[in-house]
């Protein structure tokens, strides 16, 4: 009867793996050792050592990922750029909108040329 339950009870947990990673390894490392290691490893920008150290044990190409300070902030500061720019078109598009809802067509049309008139302006100020 103990046979019957054994093969009726319904397994719990998940399924065991086909090849299971049994057999482990010690290694030690003195400081130089470690430092040079815990460097690559941080290069390599894996998460997990155990991977890191198979990939290097059975020759897998290792990624170097290598962050530039100075063209992360050209990048921030190029996307900061940008937004101004849709900002200032945004709100000329409105303000446009604006004048030609709230004024007559001749009035809207001399507020125009005045918009057009400070917009080129500016423009020459900033080539200067």
């Amino acid at each position: 009867m103990e046979v019957n339950k054994e093969t009726n009870r319904k397994q719990k947990g998940r399924r065991p793996k086909a090849n299971r990673a049994v057999h482990r390894y010690g290694i030690k490392l003195n400081d130089d050792e470690n430092a040079r290691f815990m460097s690559l490893f941080l290069q390599s920008g894996m998460n997990e050592k155990a991977k890191f150290i198979k990939g290097m044990l059975f020759g897998s190409v290792m990624k170097t990922v290598k962050i530039d300070k100075a063209a992360m902030d050209y990048y921030a500061r190029l996307t900061n750029f940008y937004a101004q720019f849709q900002a200032i078109g945004n709100n000329y598009n409105q303000t446009v909108k604006a004048i030609k809802a709230n004024f007559s067509e001749k009035r809207a049309l001399a507020l125009l040329y005045k918009l057009e008139k400070v917009t080129n302006q500016t423009g020459e100020q900033r080539k200067a």
